[in-house]
């Protein structure tokens, strides 16, 4: 294959990669409505929360277990 064929067929790639993403945003913005599409910092800050929920969690569970032991003993 020909280093210009091959820059072809990379390019071709790269731009049906392209218009693929942007088919699934167009999508995306249609199904959810504008205002709920997923961003990086969106999805960053859901991972904050859930960490966060996680620790409350974890916390709660922890001064449960040490009542029941502190009742026990």
């Amino acid at each position: 294959m020909t280093s210009e064929r091959a820059n072809g067929l990379v390019h071709m790639t790269r731009t049906v990669c392209s218009v693929a993403a942007d088919l699934a945003q167009n999508v995306e913005r249609a199904v959810v409505g504008p205002a709920r599409v997923r961003t990086a910092s969106g999805n960053a800050w859901e991972a904050v929360c859930a960490d966060r929920d996680r620790a409350r969690q974890r916390d709660e569970m922890r001064r449960r277990l040490a009542a029941l032991t502190a009742s026990r003993g």
